[in-house]
C-alpha cells in the first residue's frame, strides 16, 4: 500500500471516531432551561403535531456507545484496521489458517496416513473413507458435477459407466492430479457448411436418434475423413485422446441436432483443473476411490 493511501485510510479513520465521540459527549447536556414549561423542554421542532424533546440519552444508552469505542480503540490496537498497521498481535487471516490448517492435521492425520495406505478399491467400500470423500467431494467438485456426481452441462456425469478418459482408479487419480484439457477443433471453417450439415445427421445416426438419412449418407464420408481419427472409425470414441462415445446416447452438451452442429461447426473446449496444488495427496486418494465408488453399481 502506498504512503498516500496508507495515510488517507488512517486520517478517515480517526477523524470519523473522533466526530462520533465529540457528537456523543456534545449531546450529553441539555441546550434549553431547565424551568417547568414544556414549551422549554422542547428542542422547537414539530413533526405532524409531535415536538420533539431536549432530552440526553439515557445513562445505559449513552454507557454502550462508551463501551463500544472503547472497544473500537482496543481492536485497531491489536489487529490490522489502520492502514498498514499489523496491529500489536500480528493477526493475519493467512497466519490464522495455517494454525487452524495444523490443528486439523495434528487431529486427523493419522486417520488420512492410515486411509492413503490402502488399495483405492478397498476404500471404495470403506463406510468411513466414503463419509470423508463425500465431504471432500462436495467442497471441491460438486459445484461442476453436483451434488450427487450426476453431472451438468458440459460436466460429465460420474455415475455412469461412461468415461472420456477411463474409470479405472489410476486413471481417475491422473485426472484429479493433472487435470484434463478437453478440445474438440472447429470443423466449420474445414468442411464448410453443408458438410456440417450431413456429419451432425450420421453422428444422429450413431446413437439411434432421429435423423435425415440421405445427409447421414454423405456425413459418413465427412466423418471417416475428418473424425474418426479421435473418435474410432465406428465412432465409440478413443479414452487416449479424451474423445467420447458417439454411439451410447450420452451427451455431454446434450444430444439434440442444433448441438451437435454447433459443436462440429465451432468446436468445444472444456478443461479439469488439476487439483494437487488444492489437496494434499491423502485427500485426493480418497477423493479418487469415492469417484470411483460412484460408478461401480453401473456395472
Amino acid at each position: 500500500m502506498s504512503t498516500f493511501w496508507n495515510v488517507w485510510i488512517i486520517g478517515l479513520t480517526l477523524i470519523n471516531l473522533i466526530l462520533v465521540t465529540w457528537v456523543l459527549f456534545s449531546n450529553r447536556k441539555v441546550a434549553v432551561s431547565d424551568d417547568d414549561d414544556p414549551e422549554n423542554k422542547t428542542t422547537g421542532h414539530t413533526y405532524d403535531g409531535i415536538q420533539e424533546y431536549d432530552n440526553p440519552l439515557p445513562k445505559w444508552w449513552f454507557q454502550l456507545f462508551v463501551g463500544t469505542l472503547i472497544f473500537t480503540a482496543i481492536y485497531l490496537a491489536l489487529y490490522p484496521g489502520l492502514g498498514s498497521w499489523k496491529g500489536l498481535l500480528g493477526w493475519t487471516s493467512v497466519n490464522q489458517l495455517e494454525r487452524e490448517e495444523q490443528k486439523a492435521q495434528e487431529q486427523f492425520g493419522g486417520i488420512y496416513q492410515e486411509l492413503a495406505a490402502m488399495p483405492i478399491e478397498e476404500l471404495a467400500q470403506d463406510p468411513r473413507a466414503l463419509k470423508m470423500g463425500t465431504r471432500i467431494f462436495a467442497n471441491n467438485c460438486a459445484v461442476c458435477h453436483g451434488a450427487d456426481g450426476g453431472g451438468n452441462y458440459s460436466f460429465p456425469n460420474l455415475t455412469d459407466n461412461d468415461w472420456l478418459y477411463g474409470g479405472t482408479p489410476e486413471a481417475i487419480k491422473h485426472t484429479l492430479v493433472y487435470g484434463r484439457m478437453g478440445n474438440m477443433p472447429a470443423f466449420g471453417p474445414i468442411i464448410g457448411e453443408d458438410n456440417v450439415q450431413a456429419a451432425a445427421e450420421y453422428v444422429l445416426s450413431l446413437s439411434g436418434l432421429e435423423h435425415d438419412a440421405e445427409k447421414a449418407k454423405i456425413g459418413a464420408t465427412v466423418f471417416t475423413q475428418n473424425c474418426a481419427a479421435c473418435h474410432g472409425a465406428e465412432g465409440k470414441g478413443m479414452q487416449a485422446v479424451g474423445a467420447p462415445n458417439l454411439t451410447d446416447d450420452i451427451w455431454l452438451y446434450e444430444g439434440t441436432a442444433q448441438n451437435i452442429r454447433h459443436t462440429i461447426r465451432n468446436g468445444r473446449a472444456n478443461k479439469m483443473p488439476a487439483q494437487q496444488e488444492m489437496l494434499r495427496e491423502e485427500k485426493i486418494h480418497l477423493l479418487t476411490a469415492y469417484v470411483y465408488s460412484l460408478s461401480q453399481d453401473e456395472e
